[in-house]
């Protein structure tokens, strides 16, 4: 049969259909995505596009009373990844090289630029410029960095215990850097930027911007000379002596204001993983021990006020005594003396002094301690404060009345033991001690911190008495007169404790807390120094020998540094043995 070719009109218009078709479906597609769907896929495509970087605030500065800094803030990097364009063949090179750079594991940089579907993370904080200018000179593709800030600490080791330090992750981790971090670090801002698929920031592209708001600056009521004379003078004698630590306060108890607290072991904030965490805190506030003779003061004050004693009252004082079934001794062996109350705490009679503390009950015992400030925190801002330990009269064991009395079987920190020589040497009234002269915001407007608390404690009267009687304590016949100084009238007592192991909870053999408390000038007391060392072993224990120095030492400094002269008043003529 012959071929009939069909009408080729046809065939073109069935094939210009088809074509219409398609393209049709490509036309509603792009219909589909420019109109209907159009923002969606921007929104896509810019979030793709979008990154989020912090801005971090700069931290405020710690500085002395008289404006030295202590604590800083300088200028740094922020090292950080694009792991989306790193490729996977440069990762192993890049975590190699960047390692000793940055001081980390390589295994850990290889995790951070190893991470699917993100395009910004961080490897490192706080990178010193010089750093970051070697990490940027490797030229790899998808590492950068970002302008930061780094805390420095100019003065090391000096008052590391009060300023504590920053962490890698930039938050304050001990001290006022702990306790003050939310004044000191401000609010970080953020800035949203458009960055190129070959990770460069899109100058004209979507951006948005939040500033950071400074942290502020807090000025401190330490002095730095004297904080460093004080501290030079614990580490001294803490090496002297094999002793476990040290501290030393040095405290103006007219207005509360803490002048050095120094501490040793300590640590050096810029460098502070390579020192055991123990020493990271403060003793001043973080360690109770028991006072021993320091705390008779308050027993003193007590009897002077509510139980008729006065600083003549004669008492026939043998060198031990037995109530119920204890025997309680003074430190040495001695013949019945006829001891004056300003005898007992000049020769610091644990004997006397219980005798003493039985003209009054328990409770008004209990009420004096807790009015200068034992059981309760002092408050001046520094983590980890101990309230020491007193419990309340009706949990006291038949005995516990009597060494009480002369300071054990309770517990106080250093800080807490200051305060109450700062009352006495104050007439009386207690003005809580303080850390913080005040604060400055970003426009230099300094904020001078509230006035302390002040409360009466005991009266004026008594107060005197008791100033006048603890000068005996560094005269001839007291247990300190290696606290002397000379042309200044210095008052003050000797603690010699004994210590307790916390594990079976009874009196370790041998070892003591050695303290020594006082102030000057004794007539016109315009500061007070608090020596506190713990487990002496070497060139003795007693308080009189081993804190007695450092008092001497650091008293000395402050008085001179101070520019305070003495008063040129003669010392009043204070009686220890009944026939004097």
């Amino acid at each position: 049969m012959p071929f009939v070719r069909r009408d080729p009109l046809k065939r073109l218009n069935v094939g210009l259909l088809a074509v219409a078709f398609v393209l049709s479906l490509f036309a509603g597609r792009l219909v589909q995505l420019q109109t209907i769907e159009s923002g969606k896929y921007t929104e896509l495509a810019l979030r793709q596009r979008l990154q989020d970087i912090t801005l971090p605030a700069g931290r405020g500065d710690i500085t002395d009373a008289q404006g030295n800094s202590l604590a800083m803030t300088v200028e740094a990097r922020g090292i950080f990844a694009d792991p989306y364009i790193i490729k996977p063949e440069k990762r192993q090179q890049i975590a190699s090289a960047l390692a000793p750079i940055l001081g980390q594991d390589p295994a850990q940089i290889m995790k951070v630029i190893s991470r699917p579907n993100t395009r910004f993370q961080y490897l490192a904080h706080g990178v010193p410029p010089d750093q970051a200018r070697v990490v940027t000179s490797l030229k790899f593709l998808g590492i950068g960095t970002l302008p930061e800030y780094r805390r420095e600490y100019p003065n090391a080791s000096l008052a590391a215990g009060v300023i504590g330090f920053v962490n890698g992750s930039g938050q304050g981790a001990a001290g006022l850097e702990y306790s003050m971090n939310s004044m000191l670090a401000g609010r970080d801002g953020w800035q949203r930027v458009e960055i190129s698929p070959e990770g460069q920031h899109i100058p004209m592209g979507e951006s948005q911007k939040k500033p950071p708001v400074p942290g502020r600056d807090l000025r401190l009521t330490l002095l730095r000379d004297l904080q460093f004379r004080a501290q030079e003078a614990i580490e001294r004698k803490v090496r002297e002596t094999g002793a476990r630590s040290g501290s030393v306060v040095v405290m103006d108890p007219r207005n509360g204001q803490l002048l050095a607290m120094a501490s040793a072991p300590g640590f050096d904030p810029n460098n502070y993983g390579k020192y055991p965490r123990a020493t990271w805190g403060s003793p001043v506030v973080q360690e109770a021990y028991e006072p021993g003779s320091t705390g008779k003061v308050v027993t003193a004050a007590a009897v002077m006020e509510k139980g008729g004693v006065t600083r003549d009252t004669v008492f026939h004082v043998r060198d031990r005594i037995r109530k119920y079934d204890r025997e309680f001794r003074d430190s040495h062996d001695h013949a019945p003396e006829d001891l004056t109350f300003a005898g007992v705490l000049a020769k610091s009679s644990n004997v006397g002094t219980i005798m003493a503390s039985e003209r009054i009950p328990k409770e008004t015992l209990y009420h004096y301690l807790r009015e200068f400030g034992f059981g309760s925190k002092t408050g001046i801002g520094l983590p980890g404060e101990t309230a020491g330990q007193l419990k309340p009269p009706d949990k006291w064991w038949g005995t516990d009345r009597y060494p009480i009395a002369f300071g054990q079987t309770l517990s106080v920190n250093a800080l807490q033991m200051a305060s109450v020589y700062a009352t006495i040497a104050n007439g009386g009234v207690r003005v809580a001690p303080t850390l913080l002269a005040g604060t400055t915001d970003e426009n230099g407007t300094f904020t001078p911190a509230p006035a302390p608390q002040s409360k009466r404690v005991i009266s004026g009267e008594t107060a005197k008495e008791l100033r006048d009687m603890l000068e005996g304590a560094t005269g001839r016949e007291g247990t300190a007169p290696k606290a002397r100084i000379e042309g200044y009238r210095v008052a003050g007592k000797t603690g010699t404790a004994q210590m307790v192991n916390p594990r079976t909870g009874l009196y370790h053999e041998g070892r003591y807390t050695s303290s020594f408390t006082g102030f000057a000038p004794a007539d016109d007391p315009q500061l007070v120094v608090q020596v506190v060392l713990q487990d002496p072993r070497e060139g003795g224990y007693y308080g009189g020998d081993v804190a007695a120095p450092v008092f001497k030492d650091v008293m000395t400094y402050a008085l001179a540094n101070r520019k305070i002269p003495p008063t040129g008043s003669k010392p009043p003529k204070v009686k220890i043995y009944a026939r004097d």
